[in-house]
């Protein structure tokens, strides 16, 4: 249509009569001008009314939408209302925790040995960058030597967003687990309302926090710090793998010093950093994270003597007075082989010797005798030897609060259990009475079982708080055997093969041991245990030297006997007990 008819069309339309007819060349198109219209802007097309069904069909969806969307609002705002808007109000007001500081750890001096300090650390999980101030942070003390006493803690946790997941301090080992419920406090509750920018408006403390208790540790951190440094140079000089040493009140159970050579740093595992550090102690083969007192396992050899000779006093099976004669070995028929002998040796021949020469000498061929018997010389027995080496404590935790291991003590029936051959032999009795075979024991098993033969017979659960709880059996045992025993003790410090413990300051008595290792026998344990004052016995001790060569001749007792002199200089309140 050209632009010419319809601006007539136009104008009869705004100005013509209203009953006029449009005639039909004045309605459609001329064909010929189709092409100038411009169909994208839909000009020249003519419109299809929407047919009546289409029209029902989107009535009854716009009402059933009307009808759904109604329903959803009806359940938000009656059903769910109380909910939303308790979840709105708490939108509203942020809920933050308020960090309990965690009790200090004290030793028996007063000397913090673990406490808190206020300061900057990464609070978040590996590879966020969220720092958090909102808790003290644990600091340990340099004093060497203690880490395996106090243990260490993790850290509260929170994710990327700031949010904790975890909202305590977690206890990982030591004193920090033992006494966590006291340590540890409870955390308290912030409320912090805001506005829809997030601008603070008020703040206020629904819940209080409570600090975590004090606690004072039984341990001298000076002794525990000493003795560690003595054993880890004997280790470094003499070629020991490792050692651990223990000093016990025998009065009440209170340990005072307990040192693990090598040990692990407690700050590096709390705080999680140095990580080279950490890796290396995962890697260095000689155990730092080992607790060598209580979770060590080592073969006795001759300081579970005593102990057997308490056996055969308290059973008939000698007398202080009877003398047996060590030549050097004894030897017994093989039932195998006609004319064959199993030989059994000495350390050395040591003579005529009762049982408190045969403590302070050591001698093999006496405790063969008097734990397996021999030709006239009735013995105690393997049973025996159990009943009562189980009952001083071995091969059993002591209850103290650490994990411990718990050992072996030789018997028929753990060998039928462990061997193809599981016949029980004399020479299986012979050897559990000087201590080697299966046996194994834990350095605080030993400790408990020389303070009951130190104090008359009281067995004592080892704790590690100053002023604890006393938990004591009474082995019911006749003092008279014990003071024997004690006797034998003393004369291997006088003048036996301890009397590298002999000093001017202190009347010790002492008991060593070498514990042969493995198949070919190149490597030893070294051990001493004893206890002191011996007049007024006060403090049982045990120390292990861990796996030095079997040429060594420097050990345990070089530990112990240093230690004695420096006791005696820096803290000679320990030897004021009258002897």
């Amino acid at each position: 249509m050209s632009v010419h008819r319809i601006r007539i069309l136009l104008r009869r339309f705004l100005h013509g009569s209203q009953n006029r007819e449009i005639e039909p060349d004045e309605i459609f198109l001329d064909s010929h001008n189709l092409p100038k219209f411009d169909q994208y802007q839909f000009e020249g097309r003519i419109e299809k009314p929407i047919a009546k069904k289409m029209q029902f069909l989107m009535v009854v969806a716009v009402f059933f939408i009307f009808i759904l969307y109604s329903g959803r609002i009806g359940y938000l705002q009656l059903y769910k209302g109380e909910a939303f808007a308790s979840l709105s109000e708490n939108n509203r007001l942020q809920h933050s925790i308020i960090f309990a500081e965690r009790g200090v750890l004290y030793d028996r001096n007063g000397i913090e040995l673990a406490w808190n300090e206020v300061g900057n650390k990464t609070g978040v999980d590996a590879g966020t960058e969220e720092k958090g101030e909102e808790f003290a942070f644990r600091r340990y003390t340099s004093l060497s030597g203690i880490s395996h006493v106090l243990g260490y803690v993790g850290y509260p946790l929170r994710d990327s967003k700031g949010n904790y997941y975890q909202d305590e301090f977690t206890a990982k080992d030591g004193a920090e687990l033992f006494f966590d419920n006291r340590l540890r406090g409870e955390n308290g509750l912030e409320i912090e309302e805001v506005d829809a920018l997030q601008d603070t408006k008020s703040k206020n403390t629904i819940r209080t926090p409570k600090d975590g208790q004090n606690v004072t540790l039984s341990i001298d951190s000076r002794l525990n710090e000493e003795l560690y440094a003595l054993i880890g140079k004997r280790a470094q000089e003499s070629g020991f793998t490792g050692g651990a040493g223990i000093l016990m009140d025998i009065t009440n159970g209170e340990i005072i010093a307990l040192a693990s050579f090598p040990e692990f740093d407690s700050q590096v595992l709390t705080d999680g950093e140095p990580r080279a550090q950490i890796s290396t102690y995962v890697q260095d083969s000689r155990k730092p994270f080992l607790n060598r007192i209580v979770s060590g396992l080592y073969t006795p050899g001759s300081i579970v003597k005593p102990i057997v000779a308490v056996g055969a006093l308290s059973e008939g099976v000698i007398t202080a007075e009877k003398k047996i004669l060590s030549t050097g070995s004894i030897r017994i028929p093989n039932p195998y082989v006609d004319g064959a002998y199993s030989v059994f040796v000495d350390w050395k021949a040591h003579g005529w010797v009762d049982v408190r020469e045969a403590i302070a000498n050591s001698s093999n061929v006496y405790f063969y005798e008097v734990g397996g018997g021999f030709e006239d010389q009735e013995g105690l027995g393997i049973e025996k030897i159990n009943t009562y080496t189980s009952l001083f404590g071995l091969g059993k935790e002591t209850g103290s609060l650490f994990t411990e291991g718990i050992g072996v003590i030789p018997n028929p029936a753990w060998k039928a259990e462990h061997f193809d051959d599981g016949v029980w032999r004399i020479g299986d009795t012979y050897n559990t009475a000087i201590g080697q075979y299966g046996f194994q024991v834990t350095p605080i098993q030993m400790v408990r079982a020389i303070g009951a033969i130190a104090n008359g017979g009281g067995l004592l659960t080892p704790i590690l708080e100053k002023g604890g709880a006393v938990s004591q059996t009474s082995l019911g045992l006749d003092d008279a055997v014990l003071d024997v025993v004690r006797e034998g003790m003393r004369l291997g410090v006088e003048e036996g093969i301890a009397q590298s413990l002999s000093t001017p300051y202190v009347k010790v008595a002492a008991k060593t041991g070498t514990a042969q290792l493995g198949v070919s026998k190149k490597f030893v344990n070294s051990w001493v245990v004893g206890f002191f004052p011996y007049g007024a016995p006060r403090y049982a001790f045990v120390i292990i030297m861990e796996k030095g060569p079997e040429a060594n001749l420097v050990g345990a007792s070089s530990v112990m006997r240093g230690y004695i002199e420096w006791i005696q200089i820096h803290a000679p309140e320990y030897f004021s007990i009258v002897n």
